[in-house]
């Protein structure tokens, strides 16, 4: 266990400390944030901190740091440092970076801040890129809440969309997505969010109190031997890939520009993105752990491992009977805010493309209905067989680590220009590239190459990518 307390103290003091350090990078001031100089009631609303806090933390959690902590383990106790390092040194930074340009650039969403730092061409292409992974957010999203729940709840094991109890449970939670996507941000998120971004810490803490008091098996980490995994996927790419909330996740700069709209002050960016940020990884390490637990006692089978499956049976192993609802209540409504503020956070986008203002509820119309009936042809495609799915959630990580890699090099910009260290940014961005580039080249979605070839691709492309940066900002 001790690699584990090594990767839980890593979080704690890197956020004491270089969250500090990046804070002094990016210059904070006192000038007014965009909730008072563009206060409209719908986006822009000055929320309390607290409110933010929790309202972020759930926005950007999802199943990720749960699902993807229990495939990433599969890597072995390596996860345990890996997670930690990731998330102090590119994850927090990167969730800071994109909502404090985004406060300082009166609340401008992502997209837009690429536009500013990076000029149209890129822009063009990110918001392609990032309205895609969005769909894609909300889509699956409805898909795995719906499952959940149905599971759950009602005790369904058709998750056919035949099934009525499914295209009940399906609409539902579509509608709602709808409804809070249209709705001022007070009103149902800033509202209802606190509450279940305390039952997730609630549910989380049950976890962590379990293997306090029934015990916890987790080896060490074997530096002669740090891969584990069953089916020898490789740590470069793969573990960045799989384990996207909890270390790094492009999809969070889309969230933290939502949140950017409500903060108060610019002296809460760093408690608030980078904060929410290493809580999320917090709780990833926590669901590793059980996953550890339950794996190495052979209590799940191996062709259940990083499934859904896994979540249920952790709950189970580490939590009282009668408090196992509350865990299972936490866990469900994940997928659910997160997919309703992915379809909010690209209505703002394209409302900032379309240049259509947001105070009317006609405007906010024009954009929702058309995406929600994309999404309801997506979850019909996806539940057309598992392949289907499959194949979307594989998309969806590889656009959703992409799009992270613009963010960083937007950061690196606004450093240079402000005469400070942009290497905190330009080198995520980077392995970045390395990361998401090897992926594709070596990845059956993609070019299927063999994997040394794809590295040395890879890497020849990441050298690339740094000069032709190098040169773009020295002649600018």
């Amino acid at each position: 266990m001790i690699t584990f307390l090594i990767g839980i103290s890593i979080l704690i003091i890197g956020y004491i400390f270089y969250s500090k350090f990046i804070e002094k990078q990016f210059c904070i001031t006192d000038e007014k944030t965009p909730c008072y100089t563009k206060n409209d009631g719908v986006d822009f609303i000055p929320l309390d901190d607290k409110k933010n806090l929790l309202i972020h933390l759930l926005n950007i959690a999802g199943l990720g740091p749960i699902l993807g902590a229990i495939q990433g383990i599969l890597f072995g106790p390596v996860a345990f440092l890996i997670i930690p390092l990731g998330c102090i040194f590119m994850g927090g930074v990167h969730d800071f970076c994109a909502g404090i340009l985004s406060v300082k650039n009166d609340g401008i969403q992502m997209t837009e801040i690429i536009r500013k730092y990076f000029g149209n061409n890129v822009y063009r292409l990110c918001i392609i890129l990032t309205g895609f992974m969005l769909l894609m957010v909300a889509s699956v999203f409805v898909y795995t809440s719906g499952d959940l729940i149905a599971e759950r709840f009602f005790h369904q094991n058709d998750f056919s969309i035949t099934n009525p109890v499914m295209i009940t449970i399906y609409s539902i939670i579509a509608i709602y997505y709808i409804i809070a996507a249209l709705f001022p941000i007070d009103k149902i998120i800033g509202r209802f969010y606190p509450f279940l971004g305390l039952l997730l810490l609630f549910g989380t803490a049950l976890i962590l109190f379990g293997f306090i008091t029934r015990g916890v098996h987790l080896n060490e980490i074997n530096f002669l031997h740090l891969n584990e995994h069953p089916k020898g996927f490789h740590i470069i790419p793969m573990f960045f890939m799989t384990v996207s909330c909890g270390l790094l996740s492009g999809f969070h700069s889309t969230q933290a520009t939502i949140v950017s709209r409500t903060v108060k002050s610019q002296k809460s960016a760093r408690k608030l993105f980078y904060g929410m940020m290493t809580v999320e990884s917090l709780i990833a390490m926590i669901w590793a752990a059980g996953a550890y637990h339950v794996y190495s006692l052979n209590l799940v089978s191996s062709a259940a491992q990083g499934t859904v499956t896994v979540i249920n049976t952790i709950a189970d192993v580490f939590v009282a009977p009668l408090l196992v609802f509350v865990v299972t209540l936490a866990i469900v409504t994940l997928p659910i805010t997160s997919g309703d503020t992915a379809l909010r956070g690209l209505r703002m986008i394209l409302s900032e493309h379309f240049h259509l203002e947001q105070s009317k509820i006609i405007n906010r119309l024009k954009i929702i209905i058309p995406l929600s009936a994309i999404m309801f042809g997506i979850v019909i495609f996806a539940k057309g067989d598992k392949e289907s799915f499959n194949l979307i959630w594989r998309y969806f990580n590889f656009g959703n680590q992409l799009i992270s890699i613009p963010m960083f090099l937007a950061g690196s910009v606004y450093l240079i220009n402000k005469g400070k260290n942009p290497l905190v940014t330009f080198i995520p961005a980077m392995f970045y590239v390395l990361v998401t580039g090897s992926f594709i080249l070596n990845s059956k979605i993609g070019f299927n190459l063999d994997y040394n070839v794809s590295m040395g691709i890879g890497s020849v492309i990441t050298l690339i990518s740094g000069y032709l940066f190098y040169k773009k900002v020295k002649t600018k």
